[in-house]
């Protein structure tokens, strides 16, 4: 047997919540549907690119890449819009911001990815000293490049 669980003392008698903290969703995009249609376009596709790198899809990361160029020139736009018209629901905002932590979190990410190909490249085909171009791939009497066939 349990004893009886005294009442908490932030219980409320009904189940309404309190007017002070919630907003019900409805107001915050009622009177946005483009914002709410566009960020919602840009999650879409932070989710679509999450997804093709972590399969290594190289055609599905250009595909969502893409889209979310796009879709964040589109938001952009329209919440600078709108917010020069009236203001922009803090639960909009909220969306927007978090947003934009995620395609800097992806950036990084892929800058560091890219860093690390251009330094296994490099060591692969070291660059020819003094030479901006790198080096053949075959030395010697092999293939050195197009300058190196005597016919």
């Amino acid at each position: 047997m349990t004893p009886a669980q005294p009442p908490r003392r932030d219980a409320r008698p009904d189940s309404r919540p309190d007017a002070r903290t919630a907003m019900p969703a409805a107001l915050t995009t009622d009177r946005h549907p483009e914002l709410e249609a566009l960020l919602a376009r840009v999650e879409s596709a932070l989710g679509g690119l999450g997804e093709a790198l972590r399969q290594r899809d190289a055609a599905g990361i250009e595909t969502q890449a893409q889209l979310l160029q796009g879709g964040l020139e589109d938001t952009v736009h329209a919440f600078a819009r709108a917010a020069r018209a009236g203001s922009i629901p803090a639960p909009l905002r909220a969306r927007l911001v978090k947003a934009s932590g995620q395609v800097a979190a992806q950036r990084d990410s892929l800058m560091r990815a890219t860093a690390a190909l251009d330094r296994a490249i490099d060591t692969l085909m070291p660059k020819e000293p003094g030479g901006p171009t790198a080096a053949p791939v075959y030395g010697g009497r092999g293939w050195g490049g197009a300058g190196s066939y005597r016919g």
